[in-house]
Formats: structure tokens, sequence, C-alpha cells
């Protein structure tokens, strides 16, 4: 039980003294008591307590109540055509298309590359990618064509998705058709693979103001199995809602890009499965030379939980490194 308070003096105490200090004083003092001190730090708290909820509310409702900032859907007037779309189909970049005339996309030297891509007709490969997808999203008139990749060359200005639809346009892929600009878009921010397919899904909600209901992937054949068995089912997406198409160079040497992939892509991420630790970790850090920021924790609230998924490097051998919160599509 809280102590008694004290009584205020009547005012006429206060009139019979011409100090000023020492009514300062009496009411320091009258302040200072044990159950005035009590009483005010009750308030104080229970203030700072009902802000707080008040807040932590506010914040509750806006990360998991699936609701974007309405400041930040103002500027945002989605065509109603894009309401119909359900088909996700995705083009992984891998590097950054420089050129101005699509006739030598075939040189290298119009391309940025790492050293390990140079030859075996790996930008062949890179713009057969590109040209699938593009004569996938045609055929499916609820398709919307997503490049996916950042800016991920201490040179380059623009991104590896922002390259490869830059090039399906200038080699007239679309052929004059509403499939562009409509139903073609970039992803800007990944980073890796993973990211590819994680952020690809959060660019068609942010672009759509829906979630795809099935998934088709164009990429390298051999790396078919890092992104159906291992990123579809960190996401928990279904596989019979999930296909992937696969396109090799000519020249790359089976076996050579089989045995670099297990090494360098599927066992790592089969150890690592959301990409966060180690050298997955590093790879992301040693890409985003540019110090770039995805949107999609404004723009696709419903996946923040999955977007800050990272399960501690002891867990990821176990069943309870995958991700177990609510999802759209779950």
């Amino acid at each position: 039980m809280l102590p008694a308070p004290i009584s205020l003096p009547k005012r006429r105490q206060f009139s019979r003294e011409n100090s000023l200090a020492s009514a300062r004083i009496h009411y320091a003092n009258l302040f200072r008591s044990r159950s005035r001190l009590t009483n005010l730090a009750v308030f104080l708290l229970s203030g700072l307590c009902f802000i707080s909820i008040i807040v932590n509310l506010y914040f509750i409702g806006l990360n998991n109540g699936n609701i974007t900032p309405p400041v930040m859907l103002s500027s945002i007037i989605r065509d109603p055509n894009l309401e119909n779309l359900d088909h996700m189909v995705m083009v992984p970049g891998h590097a950054i298309w420089i050129g101005t005339d699509a006739n030598l996309r075939t040189n290298d030297d119009q391309w940025t590359l790492e050293p390990y891509q140079m030859g075996g007709n790996r930008v062949q490969a890179f713009f057969e990618h590109i040209a699938k997808g593009v004569g996938l999203s045609l055929k499916d008139p609820r398709s919307l064509l997503v490049f996916s990749g950042g800016q991920t060359r201490a040179s380059s200005t623009i991104t590896e998705a922002q390259s490869y639809l830059r090039l399906a346009i200038t080699a007239g892929l679309f052929n004059n058709s509403t499939a562009h600009p409509l139903r073609a878009t970039t992803e800007n921010y990944a980073l890796d693979s993973y990211q590819n397919l994680l952020f690809s899904i959060a660019r068609f909600r942010e672009y759509t103001g829906r979630f795809p209901s099935k998934i088709t992937i164009v990429g390298y054949d051999f790396k078919r199995a890092r992104f159906t068995d291992l990123h579809r089912a960190a996401l928990h997406w279904p596989r019979s809602k999930f296909h992937y198409i696969g396109v090799d160079p000519q020249d790359h040497g089976n076996h050579d890009a089989e045995a670099g992939e297990l090494q360098n892509g599927y066992k790592p991420y089969s150890r690592d499965l959301y990409g966060c630790h180690s050298n997955l970790q590093a790879k992301r850090r040693q890409r985003n030379v540019h110090t770039r920021f995805h949107p999609y924790y404004t723009s696709c609230p419903e996946l923040q939980a999955l977007l800050n998924w990272c399960p501690s490097p002891s867990d990821n051998a176990d069943e309870e490194a995958l991700f177990s919160g609510s999802l759209p599509w779950n």
C-alpha cells in the first residue's frame, strides 16, 4: 500500500510569507517527502508504460498486420491489369551487360565479368536465359517477368537485372508486345541465388500488390538442385508450383561446372540454407560494393520475419533451422 499523501498547505500560509525563496524551499521539501516521490514515480512510470504500449501496438500492426505505411503508398498507382498476374517468371542475373549494340552481345568485352566467367560461351548462355524468360512471359498473359540481380560490380552504374532488361529491349525480344513494360520488371538488390528467389517474390508483391501462385525460374541447368532442393525448401514453397528450366552454355564442360556447383554452391547452402553465415555471408558483403539496402521490409511487410531469419550455425543441420513462421503461400 502506498503511503498516505500529504495534504497541501492552505494558500494563506504562503500569503504571509514575503520571501519567494522560502516558498521554493517549502515546495522542494514537499516533493522530497516519501509519499510525494512515490506517487510521482508511479505516475511517471505509468505514463511511460502507456506510451510504450501504444508504440508497440503500432509497430505490431505495421510489421505483422500486413500494412504498408500510407505515406509509401501515396505515390503508387498500379495498373488494374496487374491484379490478374499470378505467375512469376524469374531470371537470375550473373553479370552486367554494358554494351549498346545487341549484335555484339556474345563478346566478353560487352559485359562486366569475373575472371572465371570469361570464355566458354557463358555470355551466350546469359542471353539465352533472357530470351527464354521473355518467351515464357509472352506465352502466359498472367505472368510477370522478373530479372533479378543487384549492382554487384564496382565499375557499374546499373544492376545486373537492369542490364538484362535493357539487353532484352535492345535485342527486340519483346516484339513490341504489351508484355513490356507492363509485364516485365527488375529486382535490383539480390546478391546471391537465395536472394534472387526471395527478393523476386517480394518484388512481385511490391509490383502487383499480391503474391505469385506459381514460379518458373530460368537459369543454369547445373544449378537446378540448388534452387529446387534448397532455396525452394527454405521458403516452404510448394514443389508442385515451382518449375525450373535449365539452359547451360554449349561448350561449358558439364563435369567441371557440376563439380564447381557442388563445391561452391550446393554444399555451402545445404549447411547454411539462408546464406547468412561464413563464406556465403562474406560473398554478399563482397558483392554489395555500393552499399545497397533492399526496401522489402516496407513494401512487403508480410515477409519481414523471413527476411530477418538467420538460424545459428549450430542449428543449420537440424530441421529447426527451417523458418517456422507463417507465410502467405502456406
